[in-house]
C-alpha cells in the first residue's frame, strides 16, 4: 500500500509539474514569439496611448460616434464578466434594455425611420462583442455625418472601407469593429 502511494504522490508531482508549469510556459513562450499582439491582447494604441482592444468591445454613446452592440456585463464591456445575458426573447429586461436602446437611437437620430438593426438592440453572446453589421453601421452613417458636419457618402465609404470579410471567405459574417471605426473617423477632420 506504502508503494502505491508513493507511486501515486510521485505521479501527481510530475503531473503537477508537466502540466501545471512546464506546459503553460511553453505555449505562452511560443505564443510571445509566435503571435506577440493577439498574446497580449491586440491592443490598439495611438502615441504610447492605449485606446482599447480589437477583441473587447468600448462604450460609446456619443451620437458623433457610431455605437456597439449592448453589453451584457456589469460594468459595461468589462472582459472579467464576460458571459451573454442568457435572457429569451419574451423576458421583461431584454425587452426593457432593448426598448431603451431603441429610444436611445431614436432620439439620437429622429429623422431616421428605417428599422434598427437587431445587433444594435441586442448584447452578443459574450457580452463584449466588438462588431456591428455592416447594416447597423450603415444605420447610423446619417447621424455620425450630421453631428460631424460631413457628408453622409464620406461617412459610408469610410464604413466600407472597415469592413472585415469572412474568414477565408466562408466563416463568419460581415462586420465592422466599431472602435477601429471610430478611431479612423476621428482621423478624418
Amino acid at each position: 500500500m506504502i508503494r502505491e502511494l508513493k507511486t501515486a504522490l510521485l505521479m501527481l508531482a510530475v503531473m503537477t509539474i508537466l502540466t501545471g508549469l512546464l506546459y503553460p510556459l511553453a505555449i505562452t513562450g511560443v505564443a510571445q514569439l509566435a503571435f506577440y499582439r493577439s498574446a497580449n491582447g491586440s491592443l490598439i494604441e495611438r502615441s504610447g496611448k492605449i485606446l482599447g482592444s480589437e477583441l473587447i468591445g468600448q462604450p460609446f454613446d456619443d451620437p458623433r460616434y457610431f455605437w456597439g452592440r449592448l453589453s451584457a456585463t456589469n460594468p459595461a464591456y468589462n472582459a472579467a464578466a464576460s458571459s451573454g445575458s442568457n435572457y429569451g426573447p419574451l423576458n421583461p429586461v431584454l425587452l426593457k434594455a432593448a426598448q431603451a436602446r431603441i429610444d436611445a437611437l431614436r432620439a439620437a437620430d429622429p429623422g431616421n425611420k428605417d428599422l434598427i438593426p437587431v445587433d444594435l438592440v441586442t448584447s452578443s453572446g459574450s457580452g463584449l462583442d466588438p462588431h456591428i453589421s455592416p447594416a447597423a453601421a450603415f444605420y447610423e452613417a446619417a447621424r455620425v455625418a450630421s453631428k460631424r458636419g460631413m457628408a453622409v457618402r464620406r461617412v459610408r465609404a469610410l464604413i466600407a472601407a472597415h469592413i472585415e470579410t469572412r474568414w477565408l471567405g466562408i466563416f463568419g459574417e460581415p462586420r465592422v469593429n466599431v472602435l477601429e471605426l471610430n478611431l479612423a473617423l476621428d482621423r478624418m477632420k
